[in-house]
Formats: structure tokens, C-alpha cells, sequence
């Protein structure tokens, strides 16, 4: 039996957070509606996260005392953010069950090793190639061609860490600003549209998915999803079926976002490609807070903790969450004049230009219900 497998809390057990942002705050929030305690680890004092928990360690994670000391106050560990480093989850996975598990790290952490996995699935992504060097670069867009995207293989989010390749740029001066020597160049894809799964597996092998949610990005940060995606069903099925796919192919346990493409194919119907796969909660989930019979968050709690997972229902025809990014926080108080709309405030402090401060999400009743306020403009009274 493994480790996964021997997991059962009983209200009034701990579970230990890695990462203290708003995804480990909003965990929390939702462990404690079920009667669990919830203990953060974060390096940063400042961490939102640290505010809705009774015991928090603020520590590196480098510091091998910390992490066992914070292994040996809790039951099971988990964590908001994938960048989870290799030795710290190494210590952790040897004290207490770390769900999901840590071998599902090394593959979601390196862009090339999740593109393989998918790939040996059977499951579509836009086409790749491993990048070392500029000639290696120069041989990849041989094969791939132009435009493309280069991406660190490591540790790269909300567009950090990545750059579009188009005919004529200087190959050398893209290399040095990219700053690795491990890189992954994929084609460039004229998607229609972009879509997630989020899912949810039990380590009895149960998968829950979420409807498609269709997102919006600005300057490479989302900005709003909708629920649900506006595709044909038989399409959406078979993006949930991906989900769940690799959920199960990985032997997850917790949830996990598959971000994907829609894509145009000829006179057929539209295909679908993965783009990538978060091992967390993610932000394009949010709506579930208030537009779900389960949110992700309680969803994941559930799985590894070894409870049953919920069976979502959305509320209403449609939903939409719209991220407050930066100064967009300051205008919190017209959004709380919005009537149906849930103001969901992370803490933080100061708002920088691209940091997110918070979302609201707005559930509607009727078909082609208007859900935000248009681009540019702050919510009107109404709605």
C-alpha cells in the first residue's frame, strides 16, 4: 500500500502548507472550514497566507531544521506552487506523507519532461524541441520554425522567463537575456482560444473535473476565466478527458489545472493541444469559490486528506472571475457595490504592476447574463 494510500484525517489533524501566497491562504481557509488545522512554511515574512493559519514557520527552504520541525507538527504535507525545491521536498516526503507525491515534481518542474509525458500519452501539444546553446536554437527553429516561443525549461510563470522568436531577431541576444542553459522552443500556436481543466483524484483513483473554463490573458497574466467554456460539448468532453487522463497517468492525488489550446483544424472541428499542467490549485479555479456546489480548494483538501471528493455543480448558466491585478485592488469598494458580486481580498501589500491582489467572481442566472464590467472601465452599480 503506499504511502498515498494510509492517508485518513479525522477533523482536528494538521496538514502543512509549503508556500505561503494566496492559493496557501485560500487552502487553509477552506481546511478549517472542514475542521483541519493548517501550519505554513513560507521564506517570506510578509506571506497573506500566514494571517488566516494559528502556527506558521517563516524559514528558507534550505534550512533541513525547519522543514523537520515543521514535518513533525503536521500529518501531511502539501503545497501551492509547483517550484517546490527537489531537496526540500526530498526532506519532507522521508517525515510525512507529501501529496502530491514528490516524483510528480521532477516531471511538472522541467517544461521538456511534462512535453515528453503528455506527448507519450498519446495527447497533443505544439510542436518542440530541446534548446542548450544558439546553434541548438538555430537547429530547433530549422525544424519548428517561425515564429516560436522560447521557454526556460525551469521555473518560469505568468510569462516570466520566455520570448517570442520571430524572423530576423538576434538568436545570440535572446539566448544571453533568457538567461538558462536548459530551454525548450515550441512552436507558436494560433489558438482560438484558451481553455483549463481543473481535476481533482483520490488515491483510490477517483477523478472530479470542474467544467472548461475559458481564459483571458493580458501582458501573459490572466485576467478573467469563464465557466463554462464557450466550445461545443463534445469538445469539452474531450478536454476533460485529458485532464483526466494525465491526472490518473501521473497516479495524482489533489488537484491539478491542464491549460490548453483551442485550435482551428480545417474544415473539421477544432483540436485541442495541452499548453501545461500546474500540480496545484490554480488561479483559473478561483470561480469555484462561489460559482461551485465544492470549491478547488476544499476539493483538494479533501483528496489529501483521504476524504471522498465532492461531485461539482455550478451555480448559474455562467461565471465569470475577474482578477484585480496592482492598483485594480484600490477599486475594491465599487466592486463591492456590484450587486451578486464576491469580493475576494488576498492581503497583500503593497499592489505592484502585475502582482494579484485579489478577484471577484460574479455568478449569472441567464444566458448571455452580463458578468464584468468592459475593458478599461470600472463596475457599474448594476452590474
Amino acid at each position: 500500500m503506499s504511502t498515498s494510500n494510509r492517508v485518513k484525517l479525522k477533523p482536528g489533524n494538521t496538514i502543512g502548507i509549503l508556500g505561503g501566497g494566496q492559493l496557501g491562504r485560500m487552502l487553509a481557509m477552506a481546511a478549517a472550514r472542514l475542521g483541519l488545522r493548517c501550519q505554513i512554511f513560507s521564506p517570506d515574512p510578509d506571506s497573506p497566507a500566514f494571517d488566516v493559519v494559528l502556527n506558521a514557520t517563516c524559514a528558507e527552504y534550505a534550512d533541513v531544521e525547519a522543514l523537520e520541525t515543521f514535518a513533525n507538527d503536521v500529518d501531511v504535507i502539501t503545497y501551492e506552487f509547483e517550484n517546490v525545491p527537489a531537496s526540500a521536498a526530498l526532506v519532507l516526503a522521508a517525515r510525512r506523507p507529501l501529496l502530491p507525491d514528490r516524483k510528480i515534481l521532477e516531471t511538472t518542474q522541467d517544461r521538456l519532461a511534462e512535453k515528453n509525458f503528455v506527448t507519450k500519452l498519446g495527447i497533443g501539444t505544439a510542436a518542440y524541441a530541446d534548446v542548450s546553446s544558439v546553434s541548438s536554437l538555430r537547429e530547433a527553429i530549422a525544424h519548428i520554425s517561425l515564429p516560436a516561443v522560447i521557454k526556460t525549461r525551469r521555473f518560469g510563470y505568468d510569462g516570466k522567463g520566455q520570448a517570442l522568436v520571430r524572423e530576423g531577431d538576434d538568436l545570440s541576444q535572446i539566448w544571453t537575456e533568457l538567461g538558462t542553459k536548459s530551454a525548450i522552443l515550441e512552436a507558436f500556436v494560433p489558438f482560438e482560444r484558451e481553455i483549463s481543466v481543473i481535476a481533482a483524484r483520490s488515491a483510490d483513483g477517483e477523478v472530479e473535473c470542474f467544467d472548461v473554463t475559458e481564459n483571458e490573458h493580458r501582458d501573459h497574466i490572466l485576467k478573467i476565466s469563464r465557466a463554462p467554456a464557450a466550445i461545443p460539448d463534445e469538445l469539452a468532453q474531450e478536454a476533460l478527458g485529458i485532464a483526466a487522463r494525465i491526472a490518473t497517468a501521473l497516479d495524482y492525488v489533489g488537484v491539478l489545472a491542464v491549460e490548453m489550446f483551442v485550435v482551428a483544424n480545417g474544415a473539421a472541428r477544432p483540436k485541442v493541444l495541452v499548453n501545461e499542467i500546474a500540480p496545484r490549485v490554480h488561479n483559473s479555479g478561483h470561480w469555484t469559490l462561489d460559482g461551485a456546489s465544492i470549491s478547488q480548494f476544499e476539493q483538494h483538501i479533501r483528496a489529501i486528506a483521504g476524504w471522498p471528493l465532492g461531485r461539482p455543480a455550478r451555480h448559474g448558466n455562467a461565471i465569470t472571475m475577474t482578477n484585480l491585478i496592482g492598483d485594480e485592488v484600490l477599486g475594491y469598494q465599487e466592486w463591492l457595490a456590484v450587486p451578486g458580486a464576491s469580493v475576494h481580498l488576498y492581503g497583500k501589500s503593497p499592489p505592484r504592476p502585475g502582482r494579484k491582489m485579489g478577484h471577484v467572481t460574479q455568478v449569472g442566472h441567464k444566458v448571455g447574463h452580463k458578468l464584468a464590467p468592459p475593458v478599461g472601465t470600472t463596475p457599474s452599480k448594476d452590474g
